[in-house]
């Protein structure tokens, strides 16, 4: 089986063709520039990663952006999403507060990125 892809790792978004074996083993990547490109091919069709970007509601009524500080499994997006909503944070908050710590056991953090007094 073949997979295409856009490597989203840099701004060149090289087009990579993956081929997988009948187990879902990745034979072979071509289409990438750098080796980055290649694990990124290998990670997506095996196990795919995500960061994820949401915004954190504030003691003022408003809200501040947040990401996490590190990939997380992609099947695990929408927990992790009900876990950042219903997060809040007291003002003032600076760019790398942690928000939460240790996202579902993942070991990602949710970290503030924008400064908001």
């Amino acid at each position: 089986m073949t997979r295409n892809l856009t490597c989203i790792v840099c701004p060149r978004g090289c087009q990579l063709t993956v081929e997988l074996g009948q187990d879902g083993a990745v034979l072979s990547v071509t289409g990438n520039t750098c080796p980055r490109g290649k694990q990124y091919a290998i990670d997506e069709c095996t196990h795919p990663m995500r960061t994820v970007t949401s915004t954190v509601r504030t003691s003022d009524g408003g809200v501040v952006p947040v990401k996490t500080d590190r990939t997380i499994p992609k099947e695990l997006m929408f927990d992790c999403m009900k876990e950042i909503n219903r997060a809040s944070v007291t003002l003032p908050v600076r760019i790398g507060d942690c928000v939460i710590e240790n996202l579902l056991g993942t070991g990602a953090n949710v970290v503030v990125t924008a400064n908001k007094d």
